[in-house]
């Protein structure tokens, strides 16, 4: 039981992406997305990409973007943008309203 508790506990840290990425303004939307109701999502999405050595941080959002850091194996691989658009971004604008935009850093 206690290593159940001490799993669930687990803090990850990341340091910022080195350079700088542009994006652009944020999409316009009068919906304020729901935290607790986007991080369910991804937790849900989560075991597809851990099964494959990936994983995603959220990084936050503005507007109707949500920003992301693909991590693990995810991190340089040549499916990456396949992954965030086809899987990814069509998962969390059909369950969470106001996500417009996915992006990854």
């Amino acid at each position: 039981m206690a290593d159940q508790e001490q799993m669930q506990s687990v803090t990850i840290s990341v340091a910022s992406p080195s350079g700088l990425t542009v994006l652009g303004p944020a999409p316009e939307t009068d919906v304020v997305i729901d935290e607790d109701l986007l991080n369910e999502t991804l937790d849900y999405i989560r075991p597809a990409l851990q099964a494959d050595g990936g994983d995603m941080i959220l990084l936050g959002t503005e507007g109707g973007r949500v920003t992301l850091q693909l991590v693990g194996s995810c991190d340089g691989c040549s499916l990456v943008s396949m992954t965030l658009t086809a899987g990814i971004e069509r998962i969390l604008k059909d369950r969470v309203p106001g996500v417009v935009e996915v992006v990854a850093l």
